[in-house]
């Protein structure tokens, strides 16, 4: 008997959500998916949407790949589970081998699987208080490094993540993130007053730091910062974490956003995209750092299951051959173009338009000035595109950007079918 009512419609499964799950969980969009291929999904009312968010940047090689497919029917047929401290098996040493030659920089490298994005930022702290004996973090305003009470600590927001859920670890604190008014050199600074103020430098484990902002609203780091945090954390012993659990695996026209700086870090955070929507995530850590984590201080239950390994093999196989770092940026230039036709014709409401590689945003503002975040028109672009066959989302400090997280193996076609509906619906709520 099948544990699904095929015959439900949108509104029947609202009601039976709201019956069933926590008020907390999100649910906005209303849309509940009946089946997905590629870059198009439908749901149980049989309504056809061009999928540009990709579930939150988790889908850079599309739904359902076929040797996505191919590899978890595979790996299926051979076992679902055995603990890997239990019995070790072969994809997980496999996956890992690749993945420590594809991070940044040319020290060698080691990693260890977990379930999620904020179990690999949690692992990346739990190793740099280990190693360095020191119990304070830095992270930035308007970071988002996930749910978990450490990762939510960790996070630069405080509504909708953090009221209400204190008190939250100690030894936490944030410093301001280059954009909107700051340069740089000048966050740079405010480091070195919190190291006066707040915390020694001697006492800081790890500085954390997403490439490019996510949750924040698509900002990317300028490569001068990120160079000053690698100098402030080798001239003070502090290891250096990067996020990129929402950039890597092409999304930035390079595997890691990381290498458009040039700069390595110690520890390296992934999850989303790595099996292409199975549960997956990974510390990838300088071998000769991240073997000083004493032996049984790390593990998961669930850790590197082998059917996300044998995933994340087959999206490490996609990437190469089908070129989709490449093809990022050919998918970010298509919507950058659109985003800009569309702030020349609405210089007042359209403050910026952000990009690196397919990573593109669109801020909207009151006057055109970024300094007075329009919280209410990226909402409504979004609904208004949804409405039409398009799912998208927004992100920032006030909900007032509309971002684009799309499957890089979409076609020419469906890009230009679904750009063409995100211009329609952002001139719809623009002159109202």
């Amino acid at each position: 008997m099948s544990l699904t009512n095929t015959h439900s419609t949108n509104a029947e499964l609202i009601e039976r959500r709201n019956a069933a799950l926590p008020v907390g969980l999100p649910s906005k969009s209303g849309v509940y998916a009946e089946r997905a291929e590629g870059s198009e999904l439908w749901d149980v009312e049989g309504k056809r949407y061009i999928d540009f968010i990709g579930g939150i940047g988790v889908l850079n090689t599309g739904h359902r790949h076929p040797k996505v497919v191919a590899a978890i029917k595979d790996q299926a047929d051979k076992f679902l589970h055995t603990a890997f401290g239990i019995a070790q098996y072969e994809v997980y040493v496999e996956l890992a081998e690749r993945l420590n030659k594809l991070a940044p920089g040319a020290t060698p490298k080691k990693t260890a699987f977990f379930n999620s994005g904020a179990e690999a930022v949690e692992n990346a702290v739990k190793f740099s208080r280990h190693i360095t004996r020191r119990p304070g973090v830095i992270a930035f305003e308007g970071a988002f490094h996930g749910r978990t009470l450490l990762a939510t600590a960790l996070t630069g927001k405080a509504k909708p993540y953090k009221v209400g859920f204190g008190p939250f670890p100690p030894a936490i604190f944030h410093a301001p993130y280059p954009g909107a008014g700051m340069s740089a050199e000048a966050c740079l600074n405010c480091l070195q007053h919190i190291f006066k103020t707040e915390i020694s430098a001697e006492d800081v484990a790890a500085i954390i730091v997403e490439p490019v902002q996510g949750e924040g609203g698509f900002n990317p780091a300028p490569a001068a910062f990120l160079k000053g945090l690698r100098q402030i954390c080798e001239d003070n012993g502090i290891y250096l974490i990067a996020d990129e659990i929402q950039t890597g695996y092409a999304r930035t026209g390079k595997m890691f956003a990381m290498e458009h700086s040039g700069v390595e870090p110690d520890f390296l955070c992934i999850a989303k995209s790595i099996a292409a929507g199975l549960p997956l995530s990974a510390v990838i850590g300088r071998a000769a750092e991240i073997d000083k984590v004493a032996a049984g201080a790390m593990g998961s239950t669930y850790g590197g299951n082998p059917v996300a390994c044998a995933a994340a093999l087959a999206v490490l196989d996609i990437v190469e051959e089908e070129g989709l770092i490449a093809r990022a940026e050919t998918v970010g230039a298509a919507v950058e173009t659109t985003m800009r036709t569309l702030m020349e014709e609405f210089p007042t409401r359209i403050g910026a338009v952000r990009r690196l590689g397919a990573m593109v945003a669109m801020e909207m503002s009151e006057g055109g000035d970024l300094s007075k975040p329009d919280a209410a028109s990226a909402p409504a672009i979004v609904g208004e595109a949804r409405s039409r066959g398009l799912i998208t989302t927004t992100a920032g400090s006030h909900a007032q950007v509309v971002r684009t997280l799309i499957p890089l193996t979409i076609s020419d076609a469906l890009l230009k079918e679904g750009l063409d509906i995100l211009a329609e619906a952002t001139r719809a709520v623009v002159k109202g």
